[in-house]
């Protein structure tokens, strides 16, 4: 399953954004309202807990400085990334896009969808907020 987010303008450089979202404790910050629970596990891993979801660990799994992280699921059973792409606009500004990759079956596909697309989205809401 393939699913992005919008593309959204940051008030920060894209060196800013970068260093920001490289480190994981930024992420409680960006993280939608209906977050339950946010922990810090390492310093490249993290758990969170959305309302009615189920508990996931997102570890960063790769970096290109200064345009891209890729985090992954530390889980098997729910394997999946989001990547997030950070453009240069100017001096002060960049571009960021979030971008899932999913490997679910059908029917967890179909169930899991939707709130996918509105956590991600409700990710990118949250970056252009900074």
């Amino acid at each position: 399953m393939e699913l992005q987010s919008d593309k959204v303008t940051v008030q920060k450089s894209q060196q800013e954004l970068f260093n920001f979202l490289t480190d994981v404790k930024n992420y409680e910050q960006i993280m939608p309202e209906s977050k339950e629970k946010f922990q810090v596990i390492s310093e490249d891993t993290f758990v969170f807990a959305l309302k009615g979801m189920p508990e996931i660990a997102l570890q960063i799994k790769e970096t290109r400085e200064p345009e891209y992280i890729k985090l992954g699921s530390t889980s098997d059973k729910f394997d999946f990334s989001l990547d997030v792409e950070i453009a240069p606009v100017s001096e002060n500004q960049s571009m960021a896009q979030l971008f899932f990759h999913g490997k679910f079956n059908t029917m967890m596909a179909m169930m899991v969808k939707g709130p996918l697309k509105k956590f991600i989205g409700n990710l990118s809401e949250n970056v252009a907020k900074l």
